[in-house]
């Protein structure tokens, strides 16, 4: 099965539907960078993505029984099982633990270059066509991403804050990965069950991961922002976000849907700034410019 970024034909209304759908998403994802920051100041990293991933999973279990949809065949079930582990279980252990590390607005501008990552995998699978502009805005993108991690040295010294950037770097380069592979499913799979099965999928193996964390935790003293992390980190970030992702690529493709992740930066940096005092630095203006702006080059 040959994965192809063509849009599936569809009326133009759904498509314009489906670009307001993915600006709401882009929201959701770039307010997450600062629940996320807030939900571990009270829980480790794993427990916290761990139950999350699982609640998510389970209410996406539930709506598409509620909607009669049937199981894929069960070579599709398996694959989207498989895939889930990729872009469910690795990525959000990569994440989080990424975010434990650094400031949720360089999160969300190393996240920026997912878009490039992905159309490089489509060009090494020979399914994306770049032209000179599309491989200098892969370099300019790749500089940015550069700039944020050195300013991130230069701000917080030490190995953490460099770590948590390169995690962030790995984990979006998982999801890359995983979104291309995943672009044939979204035909002949129902959104709800893509989203269900893969996270599933990843929900098994991080869960085993995550038990000892899960174990140390204090569920009952938790305080209620806490738990308003944990909904919205579900609900809202996997639930409504995801389903809204995968009609993004079954009706535009990967590359055109992850376009509308640059706005995650802006929005994630200003309400860093407003919900957790994260003053933005001159490292993050300049690697923004040079992310956007490459993102820009490689989408025209």
């Amino acid at each position: 099965m040959t994965v192809t970024d063509a849009p599936a034909a569809a009326p133009h209304h759904r498509l314009w539907v489906t670009d307001l759908l993915l600006l709401l998403m882009a929201t959701i994802w770039g307010v997450n960078f600062s629940v996320v920051k807030i939900g571990l100041r009270h829980m480790e990293p794993l427990a916290f993505n761990a139950v999350r991933v699982v609640l998510a999973g389970l209410t996406l279990l539930a709506i598409a029984r509620a909607r009669g949809a049937a199981l894929p065949p069960r070579r599709q079930l398996w694959a989207l099982l498989a895939l889930g582990v990729l872009g469910h279980g690795l990525y959000q252990v990569l994440f989080v633990e990424g975010m434990a590390r650094t400031r949720a607005g360089n999160a969300s501008l190393v996240m920026a270059g997912t878009p490039v990552l992905i159309a490089i995998l489509g060009r090494l699978r020979g399914v994306e066509r770049l032209q000179a502009r599309g491989y200098a805005g892969i370099v300019l993108s790749i500089a940015g991403i550069g700039a944020v991690m050195s300013g991130t040295a230069v701000q917080r010294p030490g190995a953490a804050a460099i770590t948590g950037d390169l995690l962030i770097l790995a984990s979006s380069s998982s999801w890359a990965l995983y979104t291309v592979l995943l672009k044939p499913y979204t035909h002949h799979v129902d959104g709800v069950q893509v989203s269900a099965l893969t996270l599933i999928g990843g929900a098994l193996p991080l869960s085993v991961v995550s038990l000892p964390a899960i174990g140390r935790t204090d569920w009952t003293a938790l305080p209620a922002e806490a738990w308003g992390a944990v909904l919205y980190g579900a609900l809202f970030a996997l639930v409504i976000a995801y389903l809204i992702w995968y009609r993004g690529i079954r009706l535009l493709g990967p590359t055109r849907t992850s376009m509308f992740s640059n706005l995650q930066p802006i929005i994630a940096v200003l309400v860093a700034w407003i919900a957790l005092g994260e003053n933005p630095t001159a490292a993050q203006g300049l690697g923004a410019a040079a992310v956007l702006s490459g993102l820009l080059l490689t989408r025209s």
